[in-house]
């Protein structure tokens, strides 16, 4: 196979073409996110590290194909930052998620006005924390719309970031996702994908596998989030039933593209 020619340009676009910038772009998009300067801050961190990794997984691809073996010190560094990327990922989408979650509650629960009033009283010091969250409810008061375009992207990021705190639980945890003290199959092993050179990990569920997922995977489904479709909740119900291991042939028509 030809260095030139080792990539599906339908589903991975080489590092030298991508436009790692929308990365973080994709992500302040997210109602909550791109107003928040600390949580756009960690956007950027993953956009300028996905910058930097994209090309060495497309390197290390290159020397599979080239020496038809594992290269596995560089095999073995990949990987090591892959992971590290992959817990990044997985906290800023979970803090942005629930604070998504809390201030949905807040609303319907009529309990805005007294969390801004909590937020504003003085405590002693200028607490920038205090006050960026005290705009967003701000924002959310004079904008009552704004809760629906929450819910909005709350569902668009459900799957995604389900399939990354899935893997991330297998990686840093060692269990399998959604089974306390259980022992995960092959915790961290990863192949290297043969269209981009991310190491694909297994996302398994008991004793089924829902079949692998890989750094590059994740950023790109990242970058399709402004654009990605809301899925119903029939949609959702089925894909969360998938990741428990039940209604696996539901689940899967559900989610199956087209």
């Amino acid at each position: 196979m030809d260095d030139d020619h080792y990539q599906d340009p339908t589903r991975y676009a080489p590092a030298s073409s991508a436009d790692t910038g929308n990365l973080r772009a994709a992500l302040c998009d997210l109602t909550l996110l791109g107003d928040d300067p600390f949580l756009s801050m960690q956007a950027l961190n993953l956009a300028m590290v996905d910058a930097w990794l994209t090309p060495l997984e497309e390197d290390l691809l290159r020397m599979l194909i080239r020496e038809d073996r594992t290269p596995a010190p560089e095999a073995l560094f990949v990987s090591a930052l892959s992971q590290m990327w992959i817990f990044a990922a997985y906290e800023l989408l979970r803090a942005w998620r629930q604070r998504a979650l809390d201030m949905r509650k807040l609303e319907r629960n009529g309990g805005l006005r007294a969390k801004l009033a909590a937020l504003r009283k003085d405590c002693g010091f200028v607490h920038a924390g205090r006050r960026i969250r005290a705009s967003q409810i701000e924002r959310i008061l004079d904008e009552p719309g704004i809760i629906d375009v929450i819910d909005d992207d709350l569902k668009r990021t459900h799957m995604p970031f389900a399939r990354l705190a899935a893997i991330r639980v297998s990686l840093a945890k060692h269990e399998v996702p959604r089974k306390k003290n259980s022992i995960a199959l092959n915790p961290g092993y990863g192949r290297i994908n043969r269209e981009c050179g991310a190491l694909d990990y297994e996302i398994e569920v008991g004793r089924s596998s829902l079949g692998t997922i890989n750094r590059r995977e994740i950023a790109e489904d990242m970058r399709a989030l402004p654009d990605a479709p809301i899925p119903s909740d029939d949609e959702l119900e089925a894909f969360d039933a998938l990741l428990r291991g039940q209604s696996v042939r539901s689940a899967a028509a559900a989610t199956s593209p087209g």
